[in-house]
């Protein structure tokens, strides 16, 4: 596919009035109804940019940075940062406002990678991606390593090449019992 866009033709925001409906018992929102926005974003930013169906094929690191309030508005911010042959990577952020103090706290920032699917579920070639300035390159790089560290990880932890005895000593320091 010889088709690229900017990273601006599918970047979505989407805003919500966080209600009790959508907390727990203590009062702030439920991550997970906050990850279930994220997801649908995430799908709508995919699927804006490849021009096609989109599902989640993994996220990335989620940390819960601050807590969201009953009554807030959270405003969720997704664009593409980075394009395979037929997958993307897409940059969540989530911001929530008081309303009434217009104080704007940073909640949570997320990787969601997204691939392109026809009808039958095959996945599909999708546009390039335009980088267009400093931070395009630089959100395209960090996907670049950071996918490269999750494979390193994964990697080094294969249980067929874990060696038991070379990661005993790094235990002493927890709180652990172990009984082999």
């Amino acid at each position: 596919m010889e088709k690229y866009k900017t990273n601006r033709e599918s970047r979505i925001t989407i805003s919500q009035l966080m209600l009790p409906s959508h907390s727990n018992f203590s009062g702030k929102i439920h991550g997970g109804y906050i990850l279930s926005l994220m997801d649908q974003i995430a799908f709508a930013c995919a699927s804006k940019h490849s021009e096609a169906y989109c599902v989640t094929a993994s996220v990335d690191k989620v940390d819960f940075l601050k807590p969201i309030e009953v009554g807030e508005l959270v405003t969720l911010k997704a664009s593409v940062n980075h394009v395979g042959n037929t997958s993307m990577v897409v940059g969540l952020r989530v911001e929530a406002e008081n309303i009434q103090t217009g104080t704007i706290k940073h909640c949570n920032s997320s990787y969601f990678t997204m691939v392109a699917k026809n009808k039958e579920g095959k996945s599909l070639p999708i546009p390039g991606l335009i980088l267009e300035n400093k931070t395009a390159i630089r959100r395209f790089v960090r996907s670049i390593i950071r996918k490269d560290e999750a494979t390193a990880r994964r990697d080094r932890f294969k249980a067929s090449e874990f060696e038991l005895e070379s990661h005993l000593e790094i235990l002493k320091e927890y709180n652990v019992k172990i009984n082999l």
